[in-house]
């Protein structure tokens, strides 16, 4: 399997353990991800506060970047995937503006890729025996929960998911790793995302929420696919010490893949002892 891939900002900054763990899964797991020449920032959470018109714009530039090879664009970032996916929309229904962005940056669309999240690959392109049978550590005593955040699931008309209040795609897979979810009723729930430049007190509310919620439905973890949910759950936390996974991580634990180490070193709060108690500890 074959995808153009954009990694975004976040993942040579404060989520580098997602981008190496991205990494090391996809290629251990036969995903070639083909990184595209000069991408530059879609915009995130900023642009489409300050214009909305650029919050489009930027995303186009990296669509334009991708078309040649004739692929879907993966994305392991939820910001960047919706930014994308909202300018690719765009490009499909609104000639005038298509035609715009199509004499600005010197190209033609033609639709053929289409930007997609990591989550969305590896639960649907990737059978689960294809993931199974590459486990050599089954995460048996990990009981996660999954946590989507707010911004990859909605809006479902835009973004498509299995349910847009409780999805279960995460579980899924968590399962066909060996572990154990938990149900629980936050999962799209928001963390308070980049507020935590400006608003620490509103972020440090929302995290302490959802690992109250996390702890009360039995969890011994948090999993994610989002770089700012990680960092804000990682570091905002008040009292408590719930570790927080990113999903890939877990995969790379479960596949034992070289690098964990280099990962988990990286996290706030330490997994390995919790790790090393259900003798997952490499």
């Amino acid at each position: 399997m074959r995808y153009s891939y954009y990694p975004g900002c976040t993942l040579s900054s404060t989520g580098v353990e997602y981008g190496q763990s991205v990494a090391a899964v996809c290629e251990a797991l036969g995903i070639e991800l083909l990184e595209l020449e000069d991408w530059s920032c879609c915009g995130s959470s900023s642009a489409h506060a300050l214009d909305h018109e650029l919050a489009l714009s930027l995303p186009v530039r990296n669509i334009a970047l991708a078309q040649p090879a004739g692929m879907d664009t993966l994305m392991p970032c939820p910001a960047c995937y919706q930014r994308t996916l909202r300018a690719d929309k765009r490009l499909r229904e609104d000639e005038a503006w298509r035609r715009e962005m199509e004499a600005l940056l010197g190209f033609t669309y033609d639709g053929q890729g289409r930007p997609r999240h990591l989550l969305d690959v590896l639960g649907h392109d990737l059978p689960a025996e294809a993931i199974a049978a590459h486990i050599k550590r089954p995460l048996k005593g990990l009981k996660p929960v999954s946590y989507y955040g707010c911004m990859l699931i909605r809006p479902p008309k835009l973004t498509g998911w299995d349910d847009p209040e409780h999805p279960v795609l995460m579980d899924r897979l968590l399962s066909a790793l060996g572990a154990e979810p938990v149900s629980w009723s936050y999962g799209v729930d928001c963390c308070g995302g980049s507020l935590s430049l400006d608003r620490r007190d509103v972020v440090k509310t929302l995290v302490g929420r959802l690992v109250a919620a996390a702890a009360e439905a039995e969890a011994n973890c948090i999993v994610t696919v989002c770089g700012m949910c990680h960092i804000n759950l990682d570091t905002r936390q008040q009292g408590t010490q719930m570790p927080i996974f990113y999903l890939t991580e877990l995969i790379g634990l479960a596949l034992d893949l070289p690098g964990q180490g280099k990962w988990f070193n990286k996290h706030f709060i330490n997994p390995l002892p919790l790790l090393a108690s259900l003798g997952l500890a490499g």
